[in-house]
């Protein structure tokens, strides 16, 4: 089980491809804040729903100083279909080794419908210009979830 980030530790460096196989690094982003978001799986109903809510708010974030990435164990083609189905906006990155789920403690165990599995720990990363975590928040709402962070970062 990968320890939980706190405000202050250096965010984990990565390099992920994107859904159209480009790499993309945390250090392309030096200089401006960026949310970073874990989600289960592409093309289901919670990760559709928070993918869609991200992107329907990404100017007001864009605007604000926040870049928005968000990262699953699913394959760039899978990420590039849900991207097209969806209409998303969101950069959207393969960890299909879960490295990077694992560096930002974003996968291990969790309750699904009462019982203990292993899995992607839905949870959300906002990382300053420096290169800090600023807050880290684990086992988060599909839903409603983009909102509450709206509103934590006074935006």
């Amino acid at each position: 089980m990968s320890e939980r980030l706190q405000p202050g530790d250096v965010a984990p460096a990565f390099t992920l491809q994107d859904a159209d196989g480009n790499e993309v690094s945390l250090s392309d982003y030096k200089g401006r804040k960026v949310i970073v978001y874990f989600y289960p799986a592409a093309l289901t109903p919670g990760c559709t729903k928070q993918a869609c809510d991200f992107t329907d708010n990404l100017d007001l974030l864009a605007g604000a100083g926040y870049d928005v990435v968000g990262i699953s164990p699913d394959k760039p083609e899978k990420l590039a279909r849900f991207r097209e189905a969806e209409s998303l906006k969101v950069t959207l990155l393969a960890d299909p080794d879960k490295s990077v789920l694992e560096a930002y403690g974003a996968f291990g165990e969790k309750k699904l419908y009462g019982k203990t599995v292993v899995g992607v720990i839905r949870s959300t990363v906002v990382v300053d210009e420096e290169g800090k975590v600023e807050r880290a928040l684990y086992n988060v709402k599909a839903t409603g979830h983009v909102a509450k962070i709206i509103k934590d970062l006074g935006i």
